[in-house]
């Protein structure tokens, strides 16, 4: 094995939250910093054209290509796992949605490791640091700073009608997610610098990849993380990682810390793979314990979407306008021109946060609305004019887990997501199909005479509409929580308050994996605030 020169950080992934952890650690000119990136550049053009999710998502050369395991919640599915395999990781492969979450969710995780650093109004100022609003800044919203947040460029008729009728069943009109309360139906505001997908990599390290005491590898896997012994118990001092092209395994050194940004499932992969873990998971595959973390890879949570489709008429969409050649290079056109149309859109285009019952206080479920219909991303579009409502569970109560399948790095993990294992969750399920069904009936959208295609109104009890979710449902992407933070007398936190990883020094994580639960919303702006609040506490511990 070959050793490097010395760092004093090295900051495993580069994707969201590593993208920003490198420009903010690099600031400080005597600090040498390594970025590791197992995927390549992102420089393939669908990575930045809107609508190239849909060409990046199953693609080796920017996915990881995942699956779960055969969910029993699902009836035995299995589902496609995307996770970015390239530099800005899921900010390059994502749905784009810029989505705090609401203030409770801070506030949960504040009482859950009992730091009040992690309360709403604490958390705030992280949010604002990075951001820049389209309306500028306010107590709320920051401005000029590198995280482009921008409205879509274009509206649909079939989703303007969908909003009024969420708001003839009752739900109030929204033009701002995040304030700390998201309830309300309204467009997304996206990640977009005017019509272009604006990801980790353009707003954190390409403006900083010059600076000389940062180094950034691409094509390079880490396979396991250093551990030696300290004089106050084992330490992590670096990583063996498989350089890009092949070649010897190399070793690199970090005097400070190594901080893990490598998600919800490659930061529980790699710690288990360096003896960091349960003990009896790592027995099982021949792996020496270096130091027992029960709860690394546990605690999975996800927002499992139910996906229903209503047929209309009268009103276009993107089914019958894409259908043809010259549809097709309408909307091309469009974009070229205009950087505006189809081919801007982010995969959702409206959003509704509201209650599946009337006794919850907060919104507890989400809506994700398309002016489209498919029977899975990937497959072609209907060959009738529908729209898609699309509703999760924002706080589901089944939990599930990232766990090795053997020694080896290149062996995919066993992720068992665990869906609708619990009656909370199979009640909100069938709840929010109900909910659905109702707004859709609604006076605003008669004229377009929806007809519920799927899962079909045949479907009426709560445990017909259970199992119908578990036939029809599909993750949104946001897995978090498998390396916790917690308390001190919590066995199954991985992380302190601070982010460092308990009874081992030199080791801190910043990456979804650290949420003890899920936010109420999409993912990929807590993450980032994540990641800020860990660049200060580095540097501050540094000082």
């Amino acid at each position: 094995m070959h050793s490097l020169p010395t760092y004093d950080y090295i900051v495993v992934g580069a994707g969201t939250a590593g993208c920003l952890l490198a420009n903010r650690l690099s600031a400080d000119a005597d600090k040498r910093v390594l970025l590791i990136e197992a995927g390549g550049n992102d420089d393939y053009l669908w990575v930045h054209i809107p609508v190239g999710y849909l060409y990046c998502i199953g693609n080796p050369r920017t996915d990881w290509l995942y699956y779960t395991e055969p969910d029993p919640g699902l009836n035995g599915r299995k589902l496609r796992y995307p996770r970015g395999k390239v530099l800005g990781g899921c900010s390059s492969i994502n749905g784009m949605i810029y989505m705090r979450g609401q203030s409770r969710d801070y506030d949960a995780w504040a009482a859950a490791c009992g730091d009040e650093a992690w309360r709403w109004d604490a958390c705030l100022p992280h949010f604002r640091q990075h951001e820049d609003h389209w309306r500028g800044a306010d107590a709320q919203h920051g401005a000029g700073n590198e995280w482009r947040v921008e409205r879509q460029r274009l509206s649909w008729e079939i989703l303007d009608a969908f909003a009024a009728a969420a708001r003839q069943a009752g739900i109030p009109a929204t033009d701002d997610f995040n304030r700390g309360n998201n309830e309300g139906v309204g467009y997304f505001e996206v990640n977009q610098r005017k019509g272009v997908r604006w990801n980790a990599t353009k707003a954190f390290l390409r403006p900083v990849q010059k600076r000389p005491n940062l180094q950034v590898w691409t094509g390079a896997q880490v396979t396991r993380l250093i551990v030696e012994p300290g004089e106050g118990g084992p330490r992590v001092t670096g990583v063996e990682v498989h350089p890009a092209g092949g070649g010897a395994l190399i070793a690199a050194r970090a005097t400070r810390e190594v901080v893990m940004a490598a998600g919800a499932v490659g930061t529980p992969q790699i710690l288990q793979l360096s003896g960091i873990g349960a003990p009896a998971l790592l027995q099982q595959h021949g792996i020496a314990v270096q130091h027992a973390l029960p709860g690394v890879g546990e605690n999975l949570q996800d927002h499992l979407q139910i996906r229903a489709v209503f047929q209309v008429e009268g009103v276009r969409t993107l089914n019958t306008m894409a259908r043809s050649l010259l549809g097709k290079a309408r909307i091309g056109l469009e974009y070229v021109m205009r950087r505006s149309g189809p081919m801007s859109m982010a995969p959702s285009q409206l959003g509704c946060f509201t209650r599946s019952a009337p006794g919850y206080t907060w919104p507890n479920v989400e809506y994700h609305v398309q002016p489209l219909s498919l029977d899975a991303f990937g497959e072609p579009l209907h060959g009738y004019n529908a729209f898609t409502a699309s509703v999760c569970n924002l706080n589901p109560t089944s939990r599930g887990h990232i766990r090795i399948r053997s020694p080896r790095p290149e062996d995919a993990p066993a992720i068992m997501a665990n869906y609708l294992s619990t009656p909370e969750d199979r009640q909100v399920a069938a709840d929010s199909l109900r909910l659905t069904r109702r707004i859709a009936t609604q006076p605003a959208l008669a004229k377009y005479r929806p007809q519920e295609v799927k899962p079909g109104l045949q479907f009426q009890s709560d445990e017909d509409l259970a199992r119908l979710a578990g036939d029809i449902g599909t993750t949104i992407f946001h897995p978090v929580g498998t390396c916790r933070m917690g308390r001190a007398d919590d066995e199954m936190a991985v992380v302190d308050a601070r982010l460092r990883v308990r009874g081992l020094s030199g080791l801190r994580i910043a990456d979804a994996s650290v949420m003890p639960s899920i936010t109420s919303g999409n993912t990929n702006a807590p993450t980032l605030m994540i990641a800020e609040r860990a660049a200060h506490w580095i540097r501050q511990a540094a000082r």
